[in-house]
């Protein structure tokens, strides 16, 4: 029987602008270190079990993209010390966040990648995460732009490779467009289903969720976050 043809995997650039102000010296010098110990390389092959990339043990491993500043990831990780995260962010001034707020408070389960979170989850081991957390990414507002928008079929596709049966999707925004379109792409992909138990709870954050600067600004300019998780069938 003829096998239906596989999707491509080239993709478009689904992040913006890589930097911003310069970073300040001491942020330089956090950022250079903590990549060189706790970055990941995908030039080396990837372990065939996760749970080795982590200085600590961990019980499995998630993974955010697009962490911003690290607010939720060091939050999230702080309080789920048996778990692993690979926070994925390739705006310099986001991971200089990140590393320098781990040199006050280091985490032994947390591990950075600071490129296209495509080549990671291409670099990934089927079925080696326990969930992807995709928070108020870029929604490229523009009609034009909306091919750059992280969730597509192909990034699902990836999504659907790398996590465990059962193991969750979650994405939130403030831009309803965003949201609707998330909604169509997950529920018309197989590997998908939508995890909403009534009308309500797309409006409720996630059991121990933290606020981030980015949601604290949708609220103060009166737009309504949304919480959308979908379990990998």
């Amino acid at each position: 029987m003829e096998q239906e043809p596989r999707r491509s995997r080239t993709t478009e650039a689904f992040f913006g602008r890589r930097r911003g102000k310069p970073v300040r010296p001491h942020q330089a010098l956090a950022l250079e270190n903590g990549l060189a110990r706790l970055g990941i390389d995908i030039k080396t092959p990837a372990p065939e079990d996760l749970r080795t990339l982590f200085a600590a043990p961990v019980s499995k491993v998630r993974l955010e993209i697009g962490f911003g500043g690290g607010e939720h990831l060091r939050h999230i990780a702080a309080n789920n010390a048996d778990d692993g995260f690979i926070g994925i962010e390739p705006f310099v001034n986001g991971m200089a966040k990140m590393t320098t707020a781990l040199v006050d408070k280091p985490l032994a389960n947390i591990r950075l990648y600071d490129e296209d979170a495509t080549q990671l989850l291409d670099w990934l081991p089927e079925a080696s995460l326990a969930g992807i957390d995709l928070l108020y990414p870029d929604p490229w507002r523009k009609k034009r732009h909306w091919k750059r928008r992280f969730v597509s079929p192909v990034n699902l596709d990836r999504f659907a490779r790398v996590l465990k049966s059962g193991a969750k999707f979650r994405f939130a925004s403030d831009i309803d467009t965003y949201v609707n379109w998330t909604l169509q792409h997950c529920r018309a992909h197989p590997a998908f289903e939508w995890q909403a138990a009534d009308a309500a709870d797309w409006h409720t954050p996630y059991e121990g969720w933290t606020r981030t600067r980015y949601e604290a600004k949708a609220i103060r300019e009166n737009r309504t976050p949304a919480y959308l998780t979908f379990a990998r069938v």
